[in-house]
């Protein structure tokens, strides 16, 4: 049976309009839209056709219903910049990375979610309560996606091509998800989890919506990630910029986000914080930081990918099981469904436990 809100679902993937897509298969515009209402079904040579454009498999458009996100149901960052195009791929990626996820939670026992409702907590008191119900104190957070997956997060790479989505997240099933785009620096990407973590506990009752909740989402992790009383002590004067420099890599964040977090700390004065921003654009500081550390990856799903291989269980297989490319996989998964990790993976032996 033909599924048309997989092809909806993969023709979002893929970027294209209905008429576009009618365009590249031979059909007219109004066809594509009688076989995403479910009023008629493709021939087989028109799904064939589909599958060659789409670039997914024929069996895909046949699956079950798959749960697919809806720009109310995620916090995206930034979501005045994003076209709806992009926009739409990524909520794409999203659905897919779901499938996974249900895929490995039926072989698997991930960790269970510890995350708290924080909603009626300014950002600044909020990131200080999770930090103490996590037992994190004031020191610095060392991995980020480490950290959120051991509370039960699930996390997922976006291999979107662009710089406007920059990460989402999203409740689902009482289970959060959160979803980092790759191509900007690793910094970065650790503030965008520091960022989603704060839509997660502040705005899991609704809340504030657009500016007003990415502003509290961006004071959130601001603060949880250069917390107060640790940023107090290791720099209580700032003279230079490059004495910033020196001291963002206790914090692995950009110089962006120190100058920041040193302004509404009143650590330096506006004077000094406008200066050091031209002088750090300028540098170049805004698109690649010095001192760049390395770009965090999941812990889970290695650990998850480690032991299926061990048994022999690729990521073609995976794929094939879950009815979608291959590629597909890989992009969800930080480039972690690699060759090389495949053939040394036999060797590794990582304590998850399987769901008998």
């Amino acid at each position: 049976m033909f599924n048309p809100s997989r092809l909806t679902l993969a023709r979002k993937r893929r970027r294209y309009s209905k008429k576009e897509l009618a365009e590249a298969i031979g059909v007219t515009p109004h066809s594509v839209l009688r076989y995403e209402s479910g009023k008629i079904a493709p021939t087989r040579e028109v799904e064939l056709r589909l599958s060659k454009v789409l670039d997914f498999p024929i069996v895909f458009f046949s699956g079950h219903d798959v749960d697919e996100l809806g720009v109310e149901g995620a916090s995206f960052r930034s979501l005045s910049s994003i076209s709806a195009k992009d926009r739409n791929s990524a909520l794409a990626a999203g659905s897919l990375a779901f499938m996974f996820a249900d895929w490995v939670e039926e072989r698997f026992d991930l960790p269970k979610p510890d995350l708290l409702d924080l909603g009626d907590d300014t950002p600044e008191i909020a990131a200080r309560s999770l930090r103490e119900h996590w037992g994190l104190g004031e020191r610095p957070v060392k991995n980020m996606v480490e950290l959120l997956e051991a509370k039960g997060v699930r996390l997922f790479s976006l291999a979107e091509n662009t710089v406007t989505v920059d990460a989402f997240s999203v409740w689902r099933r009482e289970v959060p998800f959160v979803f980092l785009n790759t191509v900007k620096t690793a910094e970065r990407s650790r503030y965008d989890a520091a960022h989603e973590l704060g839509h997660l506990v502040l705005h899991l009752e609704g809340g504030p919506t657009g500016r007003a909740a990415e502003h509290e989402a961006n004071q959130f992790a601001s603060a949880f990630l250069l917390p107060e009383a640790d940023v107090v002590a290791t720099i209580p004067r700032v003279h230079t910029l490059n004495q910033v420099i020196e001291a963002k890599k206790r914090w692995a964040v950009s110089v962006m986000a120190l100058l920041h977090r040193l302004r509404r700390l009143e650590i330096m004065s506006d004077w000094q914080y406008r200066m050091f921003c031209i002088d750090a654009t300028s540098l170049g500081y805004r698109r690649e930081e010095p001192f760049g550390i390395s770009r965090e990856r999941s812990v889970v799903w290695q650990k998850v990918l480690t032991m299926l291989w061990s048994e022999r269980v690729t990521k073609v297989e995976i794929a094939k099981d879950l009815q979608m490319p291959t590629e597909e996989v890989e992009n969800f998964l930080f480039g972690l469904a690699s060759e090389t990790i495949e053939e040394q993976a036999v060797e590794l032996r990582p304590p998850l436990r399987l769901v008998p």
